[in-house]
């Protein structure tokens, strides 16, 4: 990362870059691509197998361990295939590709992972960057109010302790400020984890916190919430794999052909086929089938817990996104104006000798803390907002394409 490029991101660069570079998400695309594979093969015949061999060769005697002097004895070879019926690979094939939007569902988690980790890290940098913003302008004021203060003593118009005053309320609003800028620093770093570019700076206003995922109907839910898309999938895996299961109660056959050269050069031509005989189908097959139902039972079992533990989060989600949208409104019709009319007063008062430097800088601190708490305040819903904006993938990503 410390040879990458520095860039300053707006929150949809960064979720581009996260989506290109993340590796998480590039091993999820790998475990598609091995998937993927093993479906094709899932439908093949096995590879046939060849057999060569020397068969009642003498042990003993004028003849023992010779080749081609014994009439009984033969040279051997030939082929061996297990044959499986059309049906079987099919439902094998079958099984395979679930199998693989299994894994697909795996990488559309990582995904919505990742873009919601990236989302969630831009937004702390930009609200950081704002409060930031707010303690330097709190700097540059204390540093105007202690150039006049000190005018003023030159004067003789304020006392020593005024000046004094001014130079401890500039110190305090250097360390608060050198504290936001750490904060700042930190936050580009997280965010950099996640585009696995050295951000230096972010660009942009944070998105509007509202969201549209609450109100998505089941079906349309399940194809690009990764978690129900993963819970779904485990549930057709199991019924394919069931499926699977039940086929095997019927054997699979074995044919060979096999060419034999003699003694005396005799040849002869063999050909057999191998049936195995499922005489404890009851307590072999069966039992086999009878365990992946009821791992197919379970896979359901989950699916409906999952799905009510999603809908539960979404609700919760949209709820303290509401909440917190409203408690911002009532602040900045409330606090913010009281703030800055408090700040009027004591500024007015300190000018015209009747209030001090201190009530003027305990307003301004007081108008900062106002505008730090709604700002906090923005940035806890707007994480709220990505939790539940994020936890869904764009339709075009989505687990049904």
């Amino acid at each position: 990362m410390s040879q990458a490029q520095e860039v300053a991101l707006t929150l949809d660069a960064a979720l581009q870059s996260s989506s290109d570079r993340n590796t998480a998400i590039q091993a999820a695309q790998s475990s598609v691509s091995a998937s993927s594979n093993a479906a094709i093969i899932a439908g093949q015949l096995p590879n046939p197998t060849l057999n060569a061999g020397v068969d009642n060769l003498p042990i003993n005697g004028s003849q023992g361990f010779t080749i081609g002097q014994n009439i009984l004895t033969m040279r051997r070879i030939g082929i061996q295939q297990e044959w499986v019926s059309s049906d079987k690979r099919q439902l094998r094939s079958d099984l395979a590709n679930q199998m693989v939007d299994r894994e697909r569902s795996g990488y559309l988690g990582q995904v919505a992972n990742v873009r919601q980790q990236t989302a969630m890290a831009w937004l702390s940098a930009a609200y950081a960057k704002q409060a930031l913003a707010l303690q330097e302008a709190l700097v540059d004021h204390m540093t105007h109010e202690l150039a006049a203060t000190q005018a003023s003593y030159r004067g003789a118009k304020s006392t020593a302790a005024d000046v004094v005053q001014a130079q401890l309320m500039l110190a305090q609003t250097q360390d608060d400020r050198l504290k936001a800028r750490q904060v700042f620093t930190t936050a580009l770093i997280g965010l950099s984890r996640w585009t696995t570019t050295s951000v230096t700076d972010v660009i942009g206003d944070p998105p509007a916190p509202e969201s549209v995922v609450a109100s998505l109907p089941l079906e349309q839910l399940r194809a690009v919430q990764p978690v129900l898309a993963a819970a779904s999938a485990d549930v057709r895996v199991a019924d394919a794999d069931t499926a699977v299961a039940n086929s095997n109660r019927s054997a699979n056959w074995t044919w060979n052909l096999s060419y034999l050269q003699g003694g005396g050069h005799a040849s002869f031509v063999s050909v057999g086929v191998s049936i195995p005989l499922p005489i404890n189908r009851k307590n072999v097959e069966d039992r086999d089938v009878s365990e992946k139902a009821d791992l197919a039972n379970k896979a359901r079992l989950l699916y409906e817990d999952m799905q009510r533990q999603v809908e539960s989060d979404i609700e919760t989600l949209s709820a303290t996104l509401a909440n917190g949208r409203e408690r911002i409104a009532n602040l900045k019709q409330g606090l913010l104006p009281a703030a800055n009319q408090r700040v009027s007063l004591a500024t007015a008062a300190y000018q015209t000798g009747t209030g001090s430097l201190a009530d003027a800088f305990l307003a301004k601190r007081a108008q900062l803390d106002a505008q730090l708490k709604v700002l906090d305040l923005q940035r806890e819903v707007s994480l709220t907002w990505a939790q539940l904006e994020y936890q869904v993938v764009p339709p075009t990503l989505s687990a049904s394409q």
